[in-house]
């Protein structure tokens, strides 16, 4: 059932870059193989290297669970706003992540696919981990196949979805493993989620415009925008008394409308909006948990 889930949700992200323009497309794919071909290098590395790796393993002991799944989070998050940055606002987080804690992921999301597919690799003693875990490694980058968003380099010339699909279900297995983490991300309008704020650059950058029209209401105060007045537009096109627009925003990211998702500071408030941007774009709502 996990496995058909996983299928169903990187089917329809599948489907949701589909609807790019071709010159889009295009541009995402370079994005995709450049992006995918750094970390493919970088494990590569990490793996043939006995002193990275134990650097690595022993950066990977002193983080907590949270701290592992933050990590995760800000590893899916350079992954989703790939595959948004041209239809969505610009994150005010930064995705870049410094190579200690870059490595630490590449080596945690190994050991988690090792365990789940290959668990016999692990259960030999910790001298022979690298060596075991390097000898997979070579044999899927070989066939070509996604671990931990890496796959055989790809040529220009290979079809969208070989280059495209292993990006993709990396996307997912990070965001159900973050869930199964206790974190509640991609999962559309759960009423269970928690409310972040907007982030404060992304509502100082916020229009003020005149209102034009008449006899319309504020949804928040329920009364009058008057004509000739100042108000808050969101990105969505939906009016708001500044007044109220303000508070509302410094307690969630939502249009109180719509429900449009603005930029957070939040790790995984971010995630979530360009989880959405996803959904929408495939037109379907899906879940990615079971």
């Amino acid at each position: 059932m996990e496995e058909e889930t996983t299928t169903t949700t990187s089917s329809t992200i599948m489907a949701a870059l589909s609807t790019l323009p071709p010159s889009t497309l295009s541009d995402l794919i370079h994005s995709v193989i450049s992006a995918t071909n750094h970390r493919t290098h970088r494990l590569a590395l990490l793996l043939s290297s006995p002193i990275l790796f134990s650097i690595t393993l022993h950066h990977l002991h002193t983080l907590s669970l949270h701290q592992k799944t933050l990590l995760i989070a800000r590893h899916l998050l350079s992954f989703l706003h790939t595959l948004t940055r041209h239809t969505a606002m610009p994150p005010p987080l930064s995705t870049s992540m410094r190579q200690r804690d870059l490595d630490a992921v590449l080596l945690l999301l190994l050991f988690c696919e090792t365990h789940n597919h290959n668990p016999e690799l692990l259960e030999a003693s910790f001298s022979e981990w690298r060596v075991n875990l390097g000898r997979h490694f070579r044999e899927k980058l070989l066939a070509g196949v996604s671990i931990c968003g890496g796959f055989g380099l790809p040529s220009i010339g290979e079809c969208k979805g070989t280059i495209l699909i292993p990006y993709v279900e990396t996307v997912v297995r990070c965001m159900r493993l973050v869930g199964s983490m206790g974190c509640c991300v991609g999962r559309g309008n759960n009423k269970d989620e928690v409310e972040v704020a907007a982030a404060v650059a992304a509502v100082v950058a916020l229009p003020a415009v005149e209102m034009e029209v008449g006899g319309k209401e504020c949804v928040i105060c329920k009364e009058e925008m008057r004509v000739g007045r100042d108000v808050c537009e969101l990105p969505c096109q939906h009016l708001f008394h500044w007044m109220c627009i303000l508070p509302w925003l410094g307690k969630r990211n939502t249009c109180p409308c719509c429900r449009l998702r603005l930029p957070s500071d939040d790790v995984f408030g971010e995630i979530q909006r360009l989880w959405d941007i996803l959904v929408k774009m495939g037109g379907k709502e899906f879940s990615s948990g079971g």
